[in-house]
């Protein structure tokens, strides 16, 4: 909603993401978000129709932020393992204020025809620029890969994501060290796979793994 003053959208949208942490999305109305936020219940529903509205708009609040915070290993390094590690760690850093949400919150986003699910149509806008993210860490790196993985793999990249996020809901470790670990585990792994792509020997392996990616997404 271009027309619409950022400033009181984005105070519903706080009051809204720290009602939802302490009370729960479940719990909480549209009405008490307007309450907290001193509007009326009709300006909240001006802006947004829904709570799931309101997700929508943490979710693409949240992308920014990730965003951000890659810019300066994005910047810096040139290798792939060093890029993507460095994105896939600020993820976690820039949601660590919203991990116990996440917890409860999760169910709602795991149905897979609930709109907000990160493959519903609804959250398309966040997810492309998610994947656009990770589109910079292959297209900026200066290794050598297979040219049809290279273009495959910013959605590989992006599915890698969701499964640290996976994690990182039942991680209850102190600070999340173990997805920080896990993170530090798999990238070399990537790394490893993504560079034996190149070599003449495997790019045949190589690109029946992309012609069955291709199949499973249609």
């Amino acid at each position: 909603m271009t027309d619409v003053p950022r400033s009181s959208r984005d105070l519903i949208v706080e009051t809204a993401l720290r009602l939802f942490r302490e009370r729960g999305y479940d719990a909480t109305t549209m009405r008490a978000i307007a309450a907290e936020a001193g509007v009326s219940v009709g300006s909240a529903y001006y802006y947004f129709a829904s709570k799931e509205q309101l997700i929508q708009a943490y979710y693409d609040q949240a992308q920014s932020a990730h965003e951000a915070a890659s810019r300066e290993i994005l910047a810096r390094e040139r290798a792939f393992a060093a890029r993507l590690q460095g994105v896939l760690s600020a993820w976690v850093r820039v949601s660590e204020p919203y991990h116990a949400f996440a917890v409860k919150f999760f169910k709602h986003a795991a149905e897979p025809d609930n709109p907000l699910s990160p493959f519903s149509a609804e959250s398309a806008p966040a997810r492309d620029s998610s994947v656009a993210l990770y589109r910079e860490v292959v297209e900026g790196c200066a290794d050598r890969m297979d040219p049809e993985l290279r273009a495959e793999l910013p959605e590989l990249l992006w599915l890698l994501s969701m499964g640290v996020v996976l994690f990182w809901v039942h991680d209850t470790s102190p600070g999340c060290e173990r997805t920080y670990r896990l993170i530090d585990r798999s990238v070399p792994l990537v790394d490893r796979l993504v560079a034996l792509s190149y070599l003449p020997g495997l790019r045949g392996v190589t690109r029946d793994f992309i012609e069955v990616v291709r199949e499973l997404r249609e």
